[in-house]
């Protein structure tokens, strides 16, 4: 291995728990960033070089990764701090991963990056966390199941628990690309929509929950694994009722997800109301709730249908609270790349970089703990159940 991985965020949380966990994994990345004084204290008590690099300057980025090198990057929101990065790894030819869970960017980076990153070499997973690589691996598991006459994949995500979850960081993101176009896959054609255009519910622990619309990975990595795939989309259920909401109201149970759908179709919050939503969330405690984590669990559904709507395959996937799955899946995809490096170049999906049964291995070891897999009697598959590293 003459290649580094270099760590930008490591004085953020959820970069400072990846950083924690490729220690865990006995790497030592490199720890780069703006404030030499708060990486040397880290890095001295990690054990890890250090380097001052500022992730927003083209310039300063590329003078620290070489072709052989892997990048990974949990400096947000990506819209408007991740394109320098990018960038220059692109030009260098080297490898990239970030913790991104902002469709608009995950967009640019399939669509506008990618072809730039075939010439040139690199290798770009981008949103390489608990948003998106759960999805893709839970619905090609569920296509493998379905076997050849998939049409549709409908993918979900939703946590469980209560208390607070989230970080300042992933508050600012969220504020970041309120009112940004999403995307679905219709008719093997990426089709522009507004961000919750569409409800849909999903049984998760045997009751009902709703999810709004969104862009992921999913829409552009599936259809690779499938080419008979025409419709593929991703719902968000973050924001319904947890806990006891079996108990509550109808209109309980839809909680935030139902009022996102709601107002999917307003105009865009003004840029003023934005930039005030922003300085709230600056007010935030940095961490989320230790408490609320340690409770929390994550559920990721995957089912697959055919041209005529009928159910073909199911997969549940069960995770625990997302910045551990995230900074677990980072250092394991890094370390992975570095030692053995990933197949092809360009925008990659965490199924065509690593392979199947590897991700599955990989995802297993980051804490996707609980697989459940069912065909139905019409996809002609034989049913199954799996606890640990192999479906």
């Amino acid at each position: 291995m003459s290649g580094r991985i270099v760590l930008f965020g490591a004085t953020g949380y959820t970069g400072g728990r990846t950083a924690e966990v490729l220690v865990g994994r006995g790497v030592r990345p490199v720890l780069a960033g703006r404030d030499a004084a708060r990486l040397v204290a880290l890095g001295e008590r990690l054990g890890c070089p250090t380097a001052t690099a500022d992730v927003t300057d083209v310039a300063s980025v590329s003078a620290l990764v070489g072709p052989d090198d892997v990048l990974v990057t949990t400096v947000g929101p990506f819209a408007r701090l991740g394109g320098a990065a990018l960038a220059a790894v692109v030009s260098a030819g080297a490898t990239y991963l970030d913790s991104t869970g902002e469709p608009p960017f995950v967009r640019e980076v399939f669509e506008l990056q990618g072809p730039a990153a075939e010439r040139s070499g690199a290798r770009l997973l981008t949103a390489f966390g608990h948003d998106y690589v759960p999805g893709v691996l839970a619905g090609a598991l569920a296509l493998r199941e379905a076997g050849d006459r998939a049409a549709r994949v409908d993918v979900g995500y939703f946590l469980s628990g209560r208390g607070r979850w989230f970080s300042r960081g992933t508050v600012t993101s969220l504020i970041a690309i309120a009112g940004t176009p999403g995307y679905t896959l219709r008719h093997g054609t990426l089709r522009t929509e507004n961000a919750g255009a569409r409800l849909r519910t999903y049984e998760v622990d045997g009751r009902p929950r709703p999810g709004v619309s969104i862009g992921g990975v999913e829409q552009f990595a599936l259809p690779r694994l499938h080419p008979g795939l025409g419709t593929v989309d991703v719902h968000l259920g973050w924001f319904g009722a947890q806990g006891d909401g079996s108990r509550r109201s109808p209109a309980g149970r839809v909680g935030l997800s139902g009022v996102v759908h709601a107002t999917s179709r307003l105009p865009a919050p003004p840029a003023p109301l934005l930039a005030g939503l922003a300085r709230l969330a600056g007010r935030l405690p940095r961490d989320p709730s230790a408490e609320a984590l340690a409770r929390c669990r994550s559920h990721v559904v995957a089912e697959v249908f055919d041209a005529y709507g009928t159910l073909l395959a199911r997969t549940r996937l069960t995770a625990p609270d997302p910045y551990a799955l995230t900074a677990d899946l980072l250092a394991w995809g890094a370390a992975r790349a570095l030692a053995h490096g990933v197949t092809g170049v360009g925008a990659l999906d965490p199924v065509g970089a690593f392979g199947l049964d590897a991700l599955v291995e990989g995802a297993a070891s980051a804490g996707l703990t609980t697989w459940d897999l069912r065909a139905t009697r019409s996809a002609q598959s034989t049913s199954g159940t799996c606890s640990g590293n192999r479906p």
